[in-house]
This record gives C-alpha cells, structure tokens and sequence, in this order.
C-alpha cells in the first residue's frame, strides 16, 4: 500500500500502523521524510509496536538549497514563515534569525503552504469542503519579515539586508533572485514553490561572487556588501 495523503498520516495514524502489522506500507513525502514532527512520531509508534521501518532520504529544500551558491555549513536554523492574519502575527522565526545572525550564519527560510484548509465554519458543521490553495511568495515573506522588524526594532536585519529568493529548485523553471529585502518583497518569481535565504555576516567572497549573478540591481547588491559583509 502507497500513502501520500498528508491528511491521512495525521489523523489515520492508526489505521496505517494497524494495517503495517501485516502489510509493506509505503508513505511517500515530498522533501525529506523527517522534515515534519508528525513523520517521527510515526517512526516512533511503529517501533513501539515492533514494526520495521527503513527510511530512504529524499531530495529536500534543506540540500537542494545549495544551488544558490551559498555553502551549506554557512547556514544556522532553519525556519518558517506563516501567512499573517488581522489577529495572528507569530515572531518566533525573527528570534531564531537574530541568533543565526549573532554568529554570522545564513538562515533558510520555508514559505507557508496552504492546501486542503477549510474554514472554521465548514469544520464546525462537519463539512468536508476546502478552500483554494494559497502558497506563499518569496515577496510576502519578505515583507512581512520587514513589518516584523517594524514592531520588534532589534536591528536583526534592515530593509537593505541582502537575501535570496528561491523559486521552484530543482526544475527546469527555477529561478534565483538576490537581493535586498526591500527589493525582494516587491519581486515577481513565478509560480510555486517559494523560499527565501537570508544572508549571514560570515558570506564568503566566493558566495559573493557567485549569488552577485543574479542580483536583481547590483549597484544595491555592492553596497548592502560592503556594509554588512566586507571585513
């Protein structure tokens, strides 16, 4: 048996252990299978019930991250970005940047999907209708990481801090964008999926000259450089 249903292993975990009693079962997970909490728990319930479990990693964002030039071992944690509601604004990702920041490390930023979500009144009636699919841009995230500094004011980064839109790796379409925050979060990349990596103080000279390709305005790109970069 094949599972790629996400909805189904959060809420079916049992029936799918139940089942792995006597039956091979595959779960398939786009990105690397212990990226998300819920993938472990699974791993650790089955071993509770004596059920072998073999995991095959997968191509992830975490890797596939590094076609931007920058190197891996330069990256700090990585974190996320939800989309922001009139009443939800979550920060904890600005604090895990500033310490990423603190010792000069790059900081993966994964992007809010939203697909199969209903709306709290289709929950409460127990209605099994899903709102349209939203997937979040390099450009809302980086704006709101901008309105985030806005009501923090801890100068972990500025509207000219330098960053890297990532869109669609891995594929024939991608597409790299480097530049300023400000520049990023007024950038058209296209299609789904989105990331964003914002730049550490330890950036090498070779990242530089290698990310500097696909500066968006390179005069912006040299001076945000030599202002947070250049030792």
């Amino acid at each position: 048996m094949i599972i790629a249903d996400r909805e189904l292993v959060e809420s079916g975990s049992d029936d799918i252990l139940q089942d792995a009693q006597d039956k091979d079962i595959a779960f398939l997970v786009v990105g690397d299978p212990f990226g998300a909490t819920t993938h472990t728990d699974l791993v650790l319930r089955a071993r509770e019930l004596s059920i072998a479990v073999q995991s095959i990693p997968n191509a992830s964002i975490l890797n596939a991250i590094g076609t931007t030039g920058l190197q891996l071992y330069n990256f700090g944690q990585t974190v996320s970005m939800v989309f922001f509601t009139d009443t939800w604004r979550p920060s904890s990702f600005y604090d895990r940047i500033k310490e990423n920041i603190s010792i000069g490390l790059h900081t993966l930023v994964l992007v809010d999907i939203k697909v199969k979500e209903q709306s709290y009144e289709d929950m409460a009636r127990g209605r099994k209708v899903y709102q349209p699919p939203r997937y979040m841009t390099v450009a809302q995230c980086a704006g709101q990481m901008l309105e985030i500094e806005e009501e923090r004011k801890e100068e972990v980064y500025s509207s000219d801090s330098l960053a890297i839109g990532a869109a669609r790796v891995g594929s024939r379409e991608q597409r790299l964008a480097c530049g300023t925050l400000r520049e990023l979060s007024e950038a058209d990349l296209g299609p789904p999926l989105h990331s964003l990596v914002l730049l550490g103080k330890r950036a090498h000279d070779l990242e530089r000259d290698y990310i500097r390709a696909f500066a968006i305005n390179t005069d912006s790109f040299d001076a945000s450089w030599k202002k947070y970069h250049s030792t």
